[in-house]
């Protein structure tokens, strides 16, 4: 099991996203200047879709090397992206890239050639927004994730193993979802077991912690039990992660914890960094 599945137009990968939509995720960002922690979250699930659209765009439009989702959960769950509960969750990246809902003119701060800033205009695609309301049903929500890879798999038995990741605050409503989390991680194409990782969203300032290799330190049950339930790296996402300046240690797993805004993207940016066979 290799991880080193070629991503094709004919063998594509899949991208999904568990994002916590709970009450308290409308709490304030530690860091995040004055944004909610929804907000903070859709802000970088949305950069992280633009990305994924650049890297599958060619000359002839968006090519669909990516299906991707996103599973929306706190009252309730729901699909993003233009996706439906159970079985049309993951969607063409062509699809996502041509159809976003709306798109904004925010302000990016630029070097003015004088040793200070400016203000430039900038265009920001917008796809999935921010909410948050309810309880933290993740079980129901990792059930959710379990058909959709599955049904992927079905339909690319030869692809590059789904990767999964899970962003959130707290603790889940709806008991313990390690059970679900494994069912998710047996699941596997020819290339190898689906990937599933895992983010916990700060609400103290204190230092992340990126991708340990044992839960002995970790300070918390529930810490524990992300980790537990997040996939070993693999080979290249292990490289993306060292280039990152990131400290590893042999088995070093898919989870971050305690995660500031930028931990947030960087942690989106090396968990989905495959890419695309050049041409094909």
């Amino acid at each position: 099991m290799s991880y080193g599945a070629q991503i094709t137009r004919t063998n594509p990968a899949c991208l999904l996203f568990l994002i916590d939509q709970s009450g308290s995720m409308s709490d304030p960002f530690v860091s995040g200047a004055g944004q909610t922690k929804a907000a903070v979250v859709a802000d970088a699930v949305n950069r992280l879709i633009q990305n994924v659209v650049l890297r599958s765009a060619k000359a002839d439009g968006v090519r669909d090397y990516f299906r991707i989702g996103v599973i929306g959960y706190g009252n309730g769950i729901k699909a993003g992206l233009g996706g439906t509960i159970p079985f049309e969750i993951l969607v063409p990246i062509s699809r996502v890239g041509n159809f976003p809902l709306r798109v904004e003119t925010r302000s990016k701060l630029i070097p003015d050639g004088a040793g200070g800033v400016i203000e430039q205009p900038i265009k920001f695609p917008v796809w999935f927004d921010s909410e948050a309301s309810g309880k933290t049903p993740m079980c129901e929500a990792f059930a959710a994730a379990g058909l959709a890879v599955q049904g992927f798999i079905q339909q690319f038995p030869d692809a590059y193993p789904p990767l999964v990741l899970n962003l959130t605050d707290g603790i889940p409503s709806d008991g313990n979802p390690q059970e679900n989390a494994r069912k998710i991680q047996k699941l596997a194409t020819s290339d190898g077991n689906v990937l599933l990782f895992n983010l916990l969203i700060s609400s103290k300032p204190v230092p992340a912690e990126y991708f340990p290799s044992t839960e002995d330190t970790l300070s918390n049950n529930f810490s524990k039990l992300l980790f537990r339930m997040s996939s070993e790296l693999p080979p290249k996402l292990w490289d993306a992660a060292k280039a990152e300046g990131h400290a590893l240690k042999p088995r070093a797993r898919g989870v971050v914890l305690n995660a500031d805004p930028t931990a947030i993207v960087r942690f989106l940016d090396i968990g989905t960094r495959i890419t695309p066979q050049s041409g094909r």
